[in-house]
């Protein structure tokens, strides 16, 4: 299979490149980079391309190409991967687009057939470019360099993947790899592939869909086993998921919001913006990961220092009191006007001073914080003069050196430090962050990376039908048979009757407790629809309800009323057009939309994450008694988000949507008002 053969691809000593101007793009590529293997033209009719003697056909090349740029319409690209394979190269570059993306799933067929086993990208792909071994195998501009340690990149984005090739930040690069649209060789391969070659030393995805979840999931398993961090910026939106669902669940966990989870239930640290993305992967590449999420700051002023105080605290990150040790320390060497703390801002008494300033820097190193950042910007040279920065400079590079703690510099704006400067700090075991907002962001993704190292991972995802189960017929369960079926695994529903008409309504109701409600079975949303009826006081109440009730003919819920409430909470679990099964739990009845507040989790989950869980959520404080009122029974709605997983997990395999809203929650119960249960009927029970 692909997977195990990637090596030549990535590494080829022969190239064979086959097309017109755009794999004249790529032997100009190739050329400029100097790239010291064998570059093979084959073009029908052409002596040669950009300078290059060219061959006439495959058949007429000099061997066996372990790599080929296919750079020809659709239909001819399939005769080529054909040939290619036949002739045992090493894998292609598959250019041209029209394929599965553009809704022609039997030309891709065609192509993975054509290819037997032999190792492609795309179809739709640009290509890749490893700076480890010089291989630009690329039709445009980019604008890496050869480096012996580096990132890899896989990117669903060709201009993306250029864009982060063209940074100018000091970010080492030594693969960037572009997916295409992966009918065969998908990021699992590659992310795999990355894993095994010991240079590169982070991977950073830009990714529209994740392939194969279970390839995924192990992938990132092996990834977070070697101590490799993988960043991620995920994008797009399936078709399937924008399909109409019914439950509020399903609109608030959304496709972003599961993949989040997904994300982050396998330690890959997901940011939001290709320049947090880069100065996040700098960060692990010269630092690697935090060992721990106490972070230092040191400037010399106070405007700074209040920037890195306030900017920390949105973004929560701990900045510790320094130890007695590291005060006293500071207090020797600055001064009584100095006040210390963390930030810090160490005034300008000492600048210039070499010897004194990188004391007071070594003593803010030996502290036990997990990185210590210093805010440091540098004059523009075309029209200042930089060299009286240079103080601070060499008592940063003096101080790490002598201590070798986690050392960072940040600009306050992106710009406002020149490449060299750059390059000395990284030489020296120092990185610079571009940018005080985007590179706090960054040390906020890698204490989250941290932080999510620590999971526990041991059991594998739950998956359902992924997007051909979908297609499936669909049951919606009535309400009355879903409570049922959820209070079969513990959930706790109220004292109901079931009526087949609105005769039967009145006489269930002696067997009830009055207030009581009514409901119309058969309708999703009955709201809108005259199909609930609350507040029931009396029996002249109920016959003036089964007067104003819609009748849908499948019957009529006739239910006690809960007493009062402290919260609503809902509980939904839904399937990811990816076949992720996903918790949410969030803020219930009308705040639903209103708030949107919810968080989502991947399953299955331990009882520790559905406690963190609820106590991500904005109304937690109302759960907790908030202002003195009497707080909710945190082991009651643990019991019932378990009983709802309980369900979910015998019926995982046909489970579309699940929702409990409200469950209402009292001092001492958690009790289902309403369920929604959508099932695939294939392997319906």
């Amino acid at each position: 299979m692909a997977r195990h053969k990637l090596s030549r691809l990535v590494k080829p000593a022969s190239i064979a490149v086959i097309g017109g101007s755009w794999a004249e793009n790529v032997i100009t590529q190739l050329i400029k980079s100097g790239y010291p293997g064998d570059v093979w033209p084959v073009h029908p009719t052409r002596k040669d391309v950009a300078g290059v003697p060219c061959y006439a056909s495959l058949d007429a090349l000099p061997g066996s190409p372990d790599a080929a740029f296919v750079g020809v319409n659709r239909n001819t690209t399939i005769d080529v991967i054909r040939t290619l394979a036949g002739m045992n190269a090493g894998g292609a570059i598959c250019f041209a687009s029209g394929f599965q993306e553009a809704g022609h799933e039997r030309l891709q067929a065609e192509l993975i057939e054509a290819a037997d086993g032999m190792p492609f990208l795309g179809p739709n792909c640009y290509g890749l470019l490893n700076y480890l071994d010089n291989v630009t195998l690329w039709p445009d501009q980019h604008g890496g360099e050869v480096v012996t340690r580096g990132v890899g990149v896989l990117a669903q984005s060709s201009n993306i993947a250029i864009n982060i090739s063209m940074q100018q930040r000091g970010l080492p690069i030594g693969q960037i790899i572009a997916l295409g649209n992966q009918a065969q060789t998908d990021i699992a391969d590659l992310i795999d592939a990355q894993l095994k070659d010991p240079r590169i030393t982070a991977i950073g995805l830009y990714i529209e869909g994740f392939g194969d979840i279970a390839r995924f999931e192990q992938a990132a398993n092996r990834a977070r086993k070697l101590g490799k961090p993988i960043v991620a910026i995920k994008v797009g939106m399936s078709e399937k998921s924008q399909q109409a669902v019914m439950s509020h669940t399903a609109s608030l966990a959304g496709n972003a919001a599961v993949s989040s989870a997904f994300l982050q239930r396998l330690g890959i640290t997901e940011v939001h913006s290709t320049a947090v993305f880069i100065e996040t992967l700098k960060l692990f590449h010269y630092l690697g990961p935090l060992t721990g999420e106490r972070i230092s700051s040191v400037s010399c002023s106070g405007g700074e220092a209040s920037l890195m105080a306030d900017l920390g605290e949105r973004m929560q990150l701990h900045y510790p009191d320094f130890s007695d040790q590291t005060l006293n320390a500071l207090a020797h060497i600055l001064g009584p006007d100095v006040t210390l703390a963390n930030p810090l801002d160490y005034h300008t008494y000492i600048w210039g001073d070499v010897p004194t300033m990188t004391r007071c820097f070594e003593a803010v190193l030996k502290d036990s914080n997990d990185l210590s950042i210093f805010v440091l910007d540098i004059p523009r040279s075309d029209r200042c003069d930089p060299r009286s920065f240079d103080c601070a400079i060499d008592a940063i590079i003096t101080a790490r050196a002598n201590t070798q703690a986690a050392t960072a510099v940040l600009t306050h704006l992106p710009e406002n430090m020149a490449m060299e400067t750059i390059e000395r700090f990284h030489k020296n075991g120092v990185v610079v962050l571009n940018g005080m907002e985007t590179g706090l962001a960054a040390v906020k993704a890698a204490c989250v990376h941290h932080r999510l190292g620590k999971q526990d991972v041991s059991a594998s995802l739950w998956t359902a039908a992924s997007n051909n189960g979908h297609d499936l017929p669909v049951q919606t369960l009535l309400e009355s048979d879903a409570k049922q079926a959820l209070s079969e695994h513990g959930l706790a529903i109220p004292k109901n009757k079931v009526c087949k008409n609105l005769r039967a309504v009145v006489k269930a109701s002696k067997k009830l407790r009055y207030p009581l409600a009514l409901k119309t079975l058969g309708l999703s949303h009955k709201t809108g629809a005259n199909g609930l009826v609350l507040n029931i006081q009396d029996k002249a109440a109920l016959k003036l309800a089964c007067e104003q009730i819609a009748d849908t003919g499948h019957g009529f819920l006739l239910e006690e009323m809960c007493a009062d409430s402290v919260a609503e909470l809902i509980i939904g679990i839904t399937t990811d057009a990816t076949g992720l099964v996903a918790l949410t739990l969030g803020t219930g009845g009308v705040y639903t939309e209103i708030l949107q507040d919810s968080v989502t989790v991947t399953l299955p989950c331990t009882p520790n994450e559905i406690r963190d869980a609820l106590h991500q959520l904005k109304a937690f404080p109302l759960l907790n008694g908030y202002r003195g009122q009497p707080p909710a029974d945190l082991n009651a709605i643990n019991s019932s988000v378990q009983a709802v997983i309980d369900y979910a997990k015998v019926h995982q395999h046909e489970l579309i949507e699940l929702e409990v809203n409200p469950l209402l929650v009292g001092e001492h119960t958690a009790v289902a008002v309403d369920a929604l249960i959508r099932l695939h009927t294939s392997n319906t029970p």
